[in-house]
């Protein structure tokens, strides 16, 4: 199996490996999560993945978002119909989550110390790159492997029998997913690993699916990578000729633009020229 988790190339720097989730994602790295086109675009589709892989009825569900983050995976949950509960340990992730008006329940938490939830509360339970923090050891009463477990059996005791959970994340080493894997069945839970694109360096994804009180055979992983990574590289190339077009432009500030610093400035009480038709007229070249 360890053509599956190849280790991460020296260059990459995984944000695990830089501070705890509470103080790396602070309210800069938020902001700049939540407002990276190409992020959103990623979390958007592995969030519509794991929807297809939880096999939630056509009927709203009820539904646990594990690290909700800045409401991105939520989001896809609302445009599905169904409604959310989210945690998440970084207060900025939540208060960027809040501007952004996600319309799900949040609530700061940090999963390895488990959750009170009700028992048989959720129809699913849905987590896109936010398990693989609990291998780090942030602090010295930390024992991943205890916490992992501890996880695992408060999500189980919150889901109904039947139901799934699909955990996508990224693994560093393949012992780093047995790890997880055995935390879970350990808690009870039956099921194991989906791998779409298995033979992909830039399109490989790994969901961890869990069933709650049943058994029933993983679905295949996708296999078809030509098209994600042509995809990728398409939107890869439009982004860096909109980056050239950008770099190539000058700032125009145009005639609405002029008329609205002036009115700002006379609310500064400045003195500032009347308007007439010929504020903001692009003057002659003078020889």
């Amino acid at each position: 199996l360890k053509h599956l988790y190849p280790p991460a190339p020296l260059a990459m720097s995984r944000p695990e490996h830089i501070a705890p989730p509470e103080v790396f994602y602070n309210q800069d790295e938020a902001e700049k999560y939540a407002g990276n086109s190409r992020m959103i675009e990623i979390q958007s589709a592995m969030s519509e993945r794991a929807i297809e892989l939880m096999c939630l009825p056509e009927t709203p569900c009820l539904v646990l978002d594990i690290g909700c983050g800045s409401g991105i995976s939520g989001g896809v949950l609302s445009e599905y119909g169904h409604t959310w509960i989210g945690l998440d340990i970084s207060p900025s992730m939540l208060q960027v989550a809040k501007s952004r008006e996600a319309e799900g329940d949040m609530m700061l938490s940090d999963i390895g110390q488990g959750f009170g939830f009700r028992a048989g509360t959720f129809d699913g339970v849905i987590s896109i790159s936010a398990i693989q923090w609990l291998c780090n050891q942030d602090q010295k009463s930390h024992i991943p492997f205890k916490r992992m477990c501890v996880f695992f059996v408060s999500l189980y005791n919150c889901m109904k029998k039947g139901t799934r959970a699909v955990l996508q994340f990224y693994p560093e080493t393949a012992e780093q997913a047995e790890m997880i894997t055995a935390a879970a069945l350990k808690a009870g839970f039956t099921g194991g690993m989906v791998v779409d694109y298995p033979h992909s360096t830039r399109a490989r994804k790994h969901f961890l699916v869990l069933m709650c009180g049943t058994t029933v055979h993983l679905p295949p992983g996708l296999t078809d990578a030509t098209a994600e990574e042509q995809r990728i590289g398409i939107r890869n190339q439009e982004r860096l000729r909109e980056k050239r077009r950008k770099g190539k432009q000058r700032s125009v500030k145009g005639k609405q633009w002029v008329l609205d610093k002036k009115e700002f400035m006379r609310k500064q009480g400045k003195d500032v020229a009347g308007d007439s038709k010929y504020t903001a007229r692009k003057r002659k070249t003078r020889f």
